[in-house]
């Protein structure tokens, strides 16, 4: 194994511009952390901000990254052995400590999830984040396979807005979908978006009326904090909004709880580090074998090399991506 690597380094604070690729040590295995070579990273928008100097306790220099999928090359943990498929997510990656966006990485073994697959490098990494993401989202909701319900995903061409779209298609829910784009509408309805909803910033009273009189039951809100308000007097009164999403940032501003939100509606959310590590391993070794099965859909947008780092982040700070963004090195 060599004894360097290349690693697309966060230089500080900026554009895609400030992303570097540079070479570095590999570092060195140490005690509850293991050696992991890169096979390929998704893209995520949390690292946008962390690049844009949004994140906290970030120092930089820093290799970015909250998720990759790879192969153990050492470890001190013996169920961990060399050549173990992994997939790693959260955790701080790519905050305090390098992430993804390298062809190795040192991760805490907490963090790591092994996995049996014969997915193609790129579809794997395609799921993690996103796919914990959407299913820990819908089970928030009390969304279940066969269950009765109307799902509204707002956000609906982002990585995990596709991949809600997937899983609640399995299981057979009615779901509505938003874009803002026009030429998005196909993509959602092949991902088994039963009504889609063009968003032109307005209010969406009007269009999900149209289709729901009374409203839907749920709501997955992965735009954020200039929607969630709005989502809470979207959905039926006593039905449930779940915000997972930052795509509109972190905060909502002044908000009153008693006054926004409808009396005997729910308010949940969902944060992918509820399954980062073992907590995660039988989901994602599930939505593994439903992509493999033909049942999800990974929709992948767009695949870049590690030395196109700067034009995959200008393309998702862009948003051109319907789906997910993956990086191999």
């Amino acid at each position: 194994m060599s004894t360097t690597m290349r690693a697309a380094v966060c230089a500080g604070a900026g554009g895609p511009e400030v992303l570097e690729i540079r070479e570095l040590p590999v570092p060195a295995v140490r005690e509850g952390w293991s050696l992991v070579r890169v096979q390929g990273a998704g893209l995520n928008r949390s690292e946008l901000r962390t690049r844009q100097g949004h994140s906290p306790n970030v120092t930089f220099p820093r290799v970015l990254g909250i998720e990759c999928v790879g192969i153990v090359a050492a470890s001190t943990d013996p169920m961990l052995p060399d050549g173990t498929t992994v997939a790693a997510v959260m955790g701080e990656m790519g905050r305090e400590f390098d992430g993804g966006y390298a062809e190795y990485a040192l991760l805490p073994n907490s963090l790591l999830m092994p996995v049996s697959t014969t997915l193609p490098w790129e579809v794997l990494a395609a799921l993690p984040e996103t796919y914990l993401t959407a299913q820990g989202s819908l089970d928030a909701l009390g969304v279940v396979p066969g269950g009765e319900g109307r799902l509204l995903i707002r956000g609906g061409t982002s990585s995990v807005g596709m991949a809600a779209a997937s899983i609640a298609a399995g299981y057979g829910i009615e779901t509505a979908a938003t874009t803002r784009r026009q030429g998005k509408i196909g993509a959602l309805t092949a991902a088994g978006v039963d009504h889609v909803l063009l968003d032109t910033g307005e209010s969406l009273t009007a269009s999900v009326h149209a289709v729901w009189p009374e409203g839907p039951d749920y709501v997955l809100d992965l735009v954020g904090a200039s929607t969630a308000v709005d989502s809470l007097h979207l959905v039926r009164r006593g039905g449930t909004v779940c915000v997972a999403g930052s795509l509109s940032g972190w905060l909502i501003p002044d908000f009153e709880p008693i006054a926004m939100i409808p009396s005997g509606t729910k308010l949940t959310a969902f944060h992918s580090d509820d399954f980062k590590g073992s907590a995660g391993t039988t989901v994602l070794q599930r939505v593994i074998h439903q992509v493999e099965a033909g049942v999800y859909r990974p929709n992948i947008d767009r695949i870049f090399g590690l030395d196109d780092i700067v034009a995959a982040h200008r393309y998702m700070e862009n948003n051109q991506a319907t789906g997910k963004v993956v990086v191999v090195p």
